[in-house]
């Protein structure tokens, strides 16, 4: 079946804004539970919750945490989350499969690698569009692995500053990019938009601005997010909020979601004024002013805490001896979280090759230059 939407337009030819063309992600992430049967499930519920793409996550623990990061507390209690990533691995015919099936409605497969392994399996799968997420924007050698792809792609910019984008599109070029503003935090306060970034960006980097939206209402960010020129709506769906996913208890189950299509479908025919207009009577004027915020870019109160720990950085695999010369295979490039300590950036790991470790670095903990 053909598409409803041709990536490199969507993202290319947003320009000015093309509120008819705006495109709805659901993003099923990992809440299917490595299961197929519910899968399929999740995608017939978000293409008929009026989704015009369905995305997913393509996860391998090693790619994404150390197995000492810590516990995460799910419906069924803590659980070690290195574990629980353990349990999402999937090969990659279980994402070929799905890719089928979200193609067969005419809709966009998009998915998100967390690191080379993943990435190269995804684009063996072809696909027409890729996604990074918040937390891998500074992870140079993915990035750079994935530009040279020439696929276009989506770039989330959660807990990240104006240097971390540049960064970022320095490796990609401008070409095929779409920015997806995004709050780092689960849920997000409809506060902490700061919505009136998106034109910024946009205009700051020459690029197409989206966003994702981790923010409980269903329509408040994203009908305002399309009177702010929005190209892409990501937005995470569940069946229900009481299923076992890490993301199901902040995620639109298909009532909402569909009740979000169509606030978006609704605020696309409409002019920018007359949208912050009536959802100010709606909502309330204050409620709309705070969500549209200055336009300045900077960590929201939300996610600050999260900047270096979500992030990736550097960290040792196993324990590294006082004196040991550091080599390939010592060290990968991790999300923190919670009880590790963050390391250097990613673009500092060829230069520690062949250098000797000043301390003893436990197995987990981010290497510092004092380290070295």
């Amino acid at each position: 079946m053909e598409l409803t939407y041709a990536p490199r337009d969507f993202i290319i030819n947003h320009i000015p804004y093309n509120r008819k063309k705006v495109l709805v992600i659901a993003e099923l992430g990992t809440s299917h539970g490595a299961d197929s049967v519910k899968a399929r499930e999740m995608i017939d519920a978000a293409a008929k919750a009026g989704a015009d793409c369905i995305k997913f996550q393509i996860v391998y623990a090693d790619e994404i945490l150390h197995p000492n990061t810590g516990e995460v507390a799910l419906p069924g209690g803590k659980i070690p989350l290195y574990d629980r990533f353990k349990q999402l691995e999937r090969p990659p015919d279980f994402y070929a499969e799905l890719k089928e099936e979200v193609e067969s409605r005419g809709l966009l497969f998009l998915a998100t690698p967390f690191g080379l392994r993943s990435a190269r399996e995804l684009k063996a799968l072809n696909p027409q569009v890729l996604k990074v997420a918040s937390p891998e924007l500074n992870y140079t050698s993915l990035i750079g692995e994935l530009a040279s792809y020439h696929i276009p792609m989506l770039l989330s910019t959660g807990v990240s500053k104006v240097s971390d984008i540049e960064a970022a599109l320095d490796i990609t070029g401008s070409d095929g990019v779409c920015l997806l503003h995004c709050v780092t935090a689960y849920p997000a306060p409809e506060g902490d938009y700061n919505l009136r970034l998106l034109p910024n960006l946009g205009a700051l980097f020459g690029v197409s601005i989206g966003i994702s939206d981790h923010s409980p209402d269903p329509e408040l960010v994203p009908v305002l997010a399309v009177a702010m020129g929005t190209a892409a709506i990501e937005k995470h769906f569940c069946l229900s909020r009481n299923d076992p996913g890490l993301d199901d208890p902040i995620a639109l189950p298909p009532a909402d979601f569909s009740r979000m299509t169509a606030a978006v479908r609704r605020a696309s025919s409409m002019e920018t004024g007359d949208i912050v207009e009536a959802l100010s009577k709606e909502r309330g004027y204050g409620t709309v002013k705070a969500v549209l915020g200055d336009g300045v870019k900077r960590l929201a109160p939300s996610e600050e805490a999260n900047y270096e720990r979500t992030n990736r950085s550097i960290h040792g695999i196993r324990d590294i001896s006082r004196g040991q010369i550091i080599r390939p295979g010592d060290l990968a490039i991790l999300r923190t979280e919670k009880i590790l300590r963050p390391g250097l950036p990613p673009f500092w790991e060829p230069w520690l090759y062949g250098r000797k470790a000043r301390n003893f670095i436990p197995a987990g903990q981010g290497i510092r230059f004092d380290d070295i």
